[in-house]
């Protein structure tokens, strides 16, 4: 029998005058972290409200015009609507006194680059730890008060939802999202006309549309080029996110470079900071040099000027992970771009160019073209200095200069709201104002033990009310039984949450190593086998549609979960997003992180398990290595990386099991005729006490304004202002100093002592070639210490010649030192010679150095 395609009517409802002011909140993704406004638009409808996602824009569409007006004339629900926008008009209006923006000037903005960003669920323009670390830094900068603003790309299809067969095979589910039921809008020129910009790809050039979206008081702008004047090729380059080949992903990162910088200048938006967080965004270095070199600045000015305010973040602790392009696919696409910028073909490319490969790093461009660089954290710092050393080939490695800013997360979104209400009661109703302040959380030791308790037990049944849901129904699509159910779910009991549940949830890549708990199934059944004492694993997260190990791995957990022994007991969840996530960090007792060390770089979920107070049971990389102190968690320590990974493997399962058996499961079952552990409170306590203060967004962001943002805005002026004097000076001064660097040579005068009583001096003699420069452009230093090593340079004292008379003959510059050394035993010490100038970002970004 035909049947005609279906037409749709859409009726939308009519928001109650009363209530106009909804439509503002669903706009606002101050929705994503504050609870409250979450919570009114489920008073409403709250069936519709989690069928759509907790959209609140999707919410709005398609509610029941009925229901609105009943919430209209519902007294209780005007309290709670009334509350809610005060709340968020004190929000959003600018406090008299910022200490947070002190020190910008009036027109200062900082410009965050960014390829994706998750600040809630029902805007899915993210896939996994980069877009919600980007997401709670904007989130953060929203709480500052920060100048600050957002650019990124709008996707059509974010991430994928995930479903999980009845033999674990991952299913990617991809949809388009309806961009009128997200919390965007188009950005408007004067003329009340919209913002276009364009970029030129391989004979054709590229329209791009610019929305908004508000997150709090920053605005994130979003480009897309899905508009009819593309040709169905481009309207797919913003279609998919991190979809396609190296084609897709070279267009997509022009769009957000060089697009995302014309579209901030087609807004008149001119920021005094350029951060880029991720190499995917570097292309709009390149187009920042463009503008300045039109404007007729040589282009070695034009460089110095641009990466003087310019700041990098990489996350990537593997030299594979960073973004590269064959230099036949960056001809193909700048072969008409390079010359703009009035350099050669290799110049451009070297631009790029690590060791001499015939490929254009990202990486390398945001480095040349950045003067603030850093990793993520305290070891992925060191890592990314090893990985990025021949950018400064003749500097130590560790005086190289990327530095670290540890990560950390927004604690109003992750933080479960029963914690905000106890905290009000024992810590003080102005908690929240200090959420960085160490010494202040040392007051949750005042919180009842029987409170505290209540409050996880609480939280975890919460999450298994969500679990079961979610369980149930990924076991009835794959046709399991009611019976079979009930024995999934034994242990998973709201109603009795007494029972150990760790959780392990991200990213299903195979360096996170989800089945280490796995290396000796013989050894997790002793474990486990014991009916006094259950323990639940709850396994969440999706592997990339590409990564078949990492699929495996999905697969493994699922099979696991199926042996008789083990059912019920191990869960295996499909369609992890940002709602499980919250429910999961605040209701296991333990977070399991089992990372194959160093390739962590940070890692953020067992830092808001922390400031839930969830245990972390990890391997000692990231933010691990900085946050564990002996007490308030455990650590797996991870045995040399320079072992066979199936060694490392059995050895840190090892680690794994002994700790679990030996320490966590019976301190979690030292029950006291309460009915809980008081030992187990006692280091929950200290999880938060220790952790939240120092693992919180708002600690990382500051750290961002003191170390990269006011001194990048400092830069800028110094470079820029006067039509660009200092960019040009510096430039100059440079191109002098690497021209006669290759001649400049050091030699040692005369033999000093080697053996001196304490408060003796010695004297030091040194003779420099400076090959045309003059002494005012370098530095001569010792470094002298203890049992020198050069992983301890950085600790080393440090003192400094001082330049005499010009040898008459040889032409050479003589330094001197008169030491009193202030440490006594065996020293070694180094001397080194290197250029030095006023304007200088880092002492050693030139990467020169010559050492006797």
């Amino acid at each position: 029998m035909y049947k005609s395609t279906p037409h749709i009517l859409e009726v939308r409802p009519k928001i109650p005058a009363r209530l106009a002011r909804l439509e503002e909140l669903a706009n606002n993704l101050w929705y994503s972290w504050d609870l409250p406004t979450r919570d009114l638009f489920s008073y409403i409808q709250r069936k519709l409200w989690d069928e759509v996602g907790q959209n609140p824009k999707a919410f709005l569409r398609c509610v029941d015009e009925r229901c609105l007006i009943t919430a209209s004339e519902d007294q209780i629900f005007l309290d709670q609507y009334h509350r809610t926008l005060s709340a968020y008009d004190s929000y959003h209006t600018k406090p008299v006194r910022n200490s947070h923006a002190e020190g910008f000037a009036e027109n200062d903005l900082i410009a965050y680059f960014c390829a994706e960003f998750g600040f809630h669920e029902s805007f899915p323009i993210y896939s996994g730890g980069l877009g919600i670390l980007a997401g709670d830094h904007c989130k953060s900068a929203s709480d500052m008060h920060l100048p600050f603003v957002g650019v990124g790309l709008l996707y059509r299809q974010g991430y994928f939802h995930q479903t999980i067969d009845g033999d674990g095979n991952q299913k990617a589910l991809y949809s388009d999202s309806e961009f009128e039921s997200l919390p965007i809008s188009p950005v408007l020129n004067s003329d009340g006309s919209e913002v276009h910009v364009s970029v030129d790809l391989p004979g054709r050039s590229v329209a791009i549309k610019v929305w908004q979206a508000r997150v709090g008081n920053v605005t994130i702008y979003l480009l897309d080029t899905d508009l009819d004047e593309n040709s169905q090729q481009d309207r797919a380059i913003t279609h998919h996110l991190y979809g396609g080949d190296k084609s897709i992903r070279i267009e997509q990162e022009i769009v957000l470079g060089i697009g995302g910088a014309r579209a901030l200048g087609a807004m008149g938006i001119k920021p005094s900071v350029w951060h880029i967080n991720e190499g995917h965004a570097a292309f709009l270095l390149l187009e920042r040099v463009r503008i300045l070199t039109e404007q007729g600045i040589e282009f070695s000015a034009a460089l110095e000027a641009v990466a003087a305010h310019t700041v990098f973040t990489t996350h990537t602790p593997v030299p594979a992970g960073h973004d590269h392009f064959d230099y036949g696919m960056m001809m193909y696409y700048f072969e008409n771009y390079y010359p703009q910028l009035n350099i050669s073909r290799d110049e451009f490319l070297a631009l790029g160019n690590v060791s001499n490969t015939p490929d254009f790093n990202m990486t390398a461009l945001a480095i040349h073209c950045s003067r603030f660089q850093n990793g993520v954290s305290r070891i992925h710092g060191k890592i990314s200095a090893k990985i990025c050393a021949e950018m400064w080939p003749e500097i130590e490695q560790e005086d190289n200069p990327i530095s670290y800013i540890t990560n950390g997360v927004h604690m109003p979104t992750f933080l479960a709201k029963e914690w905000s209400e106890v905290f009000v009661r024992y810590l003080g109703w102005d908690w929240s104002q200090h959420v960085a302040d160490v010494g202040f959380w040392e007051r949750v030791d005042s919180i009842p033990d029987h409170q505290f308790w209540s409050v996880r037990e609480s939280l975890k049944s919460r999450m298994l009310q969500l679990i079961r849901y979610r369980i149930s129904r990924q076991h009835f699509r794959n046709h399991g039984s009611e019976a079979h159910l009930d024995r999934i779910l034994k242990y998973a009991d709201p109603a009795n949450p007494n029972v150990l549940t760790i959780g392990f949830a991200r990213r299903f890549a195979t360096y996170k190593r989800a089945a280490l708990l796995f290396e000796d199934l013989n050894w997790l059944r002793q474990i486990m086998q014991d009916p006094e004492r259950p323990v639940l694993f709850i396994f969440a997260g999706k592997a990339h549609p590409a990564d078949i190990p990492g699929q495996d791995l999905i697969r493994r957990v699922t099979q696991i979960s199926r042996m008789p022994e083990f059912e019920g007991k191990i869960l295996m969840l499909e369609g992890y997003d940002l709602r499980l996530a919250r429910r999961m960090v605040a209701g296991v007792d333990v977070w399991l992180n089992t990372p194959l060390y160093p390739l962590e770089a940070s890692g953020t979920s067992g830092m808001k398990a922390a400031m839930n107070g969830v245990l972390n049971l990890s391997v000692l990389d990231g933010w691990w290595d900085e946050g564990y102190d002996g007490k308030n968690g455990w650590a797996i320590k991870p045995v040399s990386e320079f072992l066979p990974e199936a060694q490392r493997n059995r050895e840190e399962s090892q680690t794994l099991y002994e700790l679990m058996q030996d320490q966590v499961i019976p301190t979690y079952y030292k029950h006291n005729k309460m009915g809980y552990s008081s030992e187990w409170v006692k280091m929950s306590k200290r999880s938060i006490a220790t952790l939240l203060p120092s693992f919180n967004a708002t600690r990382m962001v500051g750290e961002y304004v003191a170390k990269t943002y006011l001194p990048a805005t400092w830069q800028y002026r110094k470079y820029c202002d006067h039509d660009f004097e200092g960019a040009r000076q510096i430039s100059a001064w440079k191109n002098t100093v690497r021209k006669a660097w290759p001649g400049v040579t050091i030699r040692r005068l005369g033999s000093p002592k080697q053996s001196i009583m304490f408060r003796e001096g010695v004297y030091f003699e040194v003779s420099i070639n400076l090959n045309g420069l003059q002494p005012a452009d370098v530095t001569v230093e010792m470094l002298i210490g203890h049992a020198y090593n050069k992983e301890k340079l950085k600790q080393s004292m440090r003192y400094q010649f001082a330049a005499q008379e010009v040898n008459a003959e040889t032409g050479e510059h003589v330094y001197v030192l008169e030491l009193t050394p202030e440490l006594c035993g065996k020293l070694e010490y180094r001397i080194r010679v290197y250029p030095r100038h006023e304007m200088l970002t880092h002492p050693f970004e030139l990467g020169l150095m010559r050492w006797l």
